[in-house]
Order: structure tokens, then sequence, then C-alpha cells
């Protein structure tokens, strides 16, 4: 799968007067098939298909009329089963903590635990944190919906547990845009990525490089009544020094996939 900070005045207790909601739980999850899994420009497999089945619980536990808006937890779990060679090569655990403040702000710190059934890879520990402006209500149809995020390793040993196998535990930036236009029959989202190292997260013979991967993508989906969708796209990635030489050499990769969701 990291630090933007933000200057957030918040209202004293006594004007936030609207008590907590009672807890409302959302579930939803679906499965992905994709012809190459790349994390942050690192690929997982080089041939063969990838089956993502995966599934996330979330509670809003506080709505307010003050400066927070709304306070949510969400507990999660991704997998990824390779045909070639066949296994379970990743599941992880996931938790995130979401603020949502005024004018489309919201804050998530999230815990994620890497783990391989199949021993592919060792145990990483990872906590990151997500800062993102909704610019619909300023935008409307033209909104980007920019984010950023920044991901530390935690634990890191030189050669294990962490995602490039270097020699130290490395710190990650994703800056990205997201938008879109929908209708009722259909939704297109074009997300946009930029992945980068500020620390270690792309080491290639000891040493780090900067540029990770561009990405750009095209995702169309399309409900299917309330709950269910079905969707697809392709993206684009560009690689770095160490992505590229972590690529088999070559600099780009196209990731094509479809899945089914759901959303309760």
């Amino acid at each position: 799968m990291t630090l933007l900070l933000v200057a957030v005045t918040a209202a004293p207790a006594m004007a936030q007067e609207a008590p907590a909601s009672s807890p409302v739980v959302a579930v939803s999850g679906g499965i992905d098939f994709v012809n190459t899994y790349m994390f942050r420009g690192i690929r997982q497999n080089s041939s063969g298909l990838a089956t993502w089945p995966y599934f996330d619980l979330g509670v809003a536990a506080f709505e307010g009329e003050g400066a927070l808006k709304k306070v949510s937890f969400n507990l999660g779990s991704w997998n990824s089963a390779h045909s070639d060679p066949g296994g379970w090569y990743e599941s992880d655990v996931y938790g995130t903590l979401g603020l949502a403040f005024g004018g489309g702000v919201s804050l998530g710190t999230t815990y994620t635990s890497y783990t391989s059934p199949d021993d592919r890879f060792t145990h990483v520990k990872e906590l990151a944190v997500k800062l993102a402006v909704d610019d619909s209500a300023y935008l409307g149809a033209g909104a980007l919906k920019p984010y950023a995020l920044f991901a530390f390793e935690m634990g890191a040993e030189p050669g294990k547990y962490q995602a490039d196998g270097g020699s130290k535990a490395g710190r990650y930036l994703e800056l990205g845009v997201a938008p879109g236009v929908s209708g009722a029959r259909a939704s297109l989202a074009v997300p946009v990525k930029l992945g980068l190292s500020v620390g270690n997260y792309y080491e290639l013979d000891g040493v780090d490089s900067t540029f990770g991967f561009f990405s750009a993508a095209g995702i169309v989906t399309v409900p299917l009544g309330s709950h269910w969708n079905v969707h697809g796209g392709a993206e684009v990635q560009a690689l770095g020094d160490a992505t590229k030489a972590l690529n088999g050499g070559d600099g780009e990769r196209v990731v094509g996939s479809i899945g089914l969701g759901f959303a309760y």
C-alpha cells in the first residue's frame, strides 16, 4: 500500500451540542481479477492471474456539528491468490481510524499487517496517514479529489520485513487525484498516482531511488441493483530505476482488472 499536517481549529466541547449518533455499521467487499499484481510499482507476479478477495467492516462512531464532523473505524482483510505459481500469496489485515472535518477534508490513520501464507515474503508492518479533500462541493463534476498518503515500515531488518527487501525500513509518499464522472447506468473514475520514496523505500544495491512509479487508470463501475456492482479497467504504470529492475527490466506495466463488489 504515506505526512502532511492540517491545522484544524477545534470547537469547544460545549459547542458540539449534537450527541454522538448510534453507531452505523457498513459492510463492503468483493473480488477482483488482475493480470499483474503491482504493489506501489513493485511487481509481485510475472505470469498467470491474481485473484483479490477483500472485506471491510466500517462503524460510524460519532457525528457532530462542530469542526469534527465524523469519526469512523474500519477493520478489513485483503488477499491475493496467484495462479502461476499457484497459492495464497498474500493476506493483509488492517485497521483504520477516520476523521472527517468540514470542507470535505478527511484524515485517516491505518495500521496494516502484510503477511504471506505461502512464505513468499516476510511479515511487513506499516503505519500510514492519508489526508484527502473531496472538492465536489466546490468544483462539481470537475472535482479532482486530491490526496496525500505517507506510510512507514515498522520493525524492519536488513533484507526482511520490508516491501523492497532492502537494508533499511522505508518511508513512502503517494500523491494522487481521482477525478471522475457518474451517471445513472455507470460511472468512470480516472485515478492518477505518483509514488515516491522519502527514505529507503525503493532500494537497489543499497541505493535509494526517489521515483517509484507514476500511474494513470480508467475504471468503469456499473451498478447491479442497490448494493452490488461490476467494475473493470486498465492502469498504465511508468517505473523508476529500482522498480524497473524489480520488474525484470521493463520500464512500464499495463494492469487490466475486472471484479464484482458489494456494499451494505
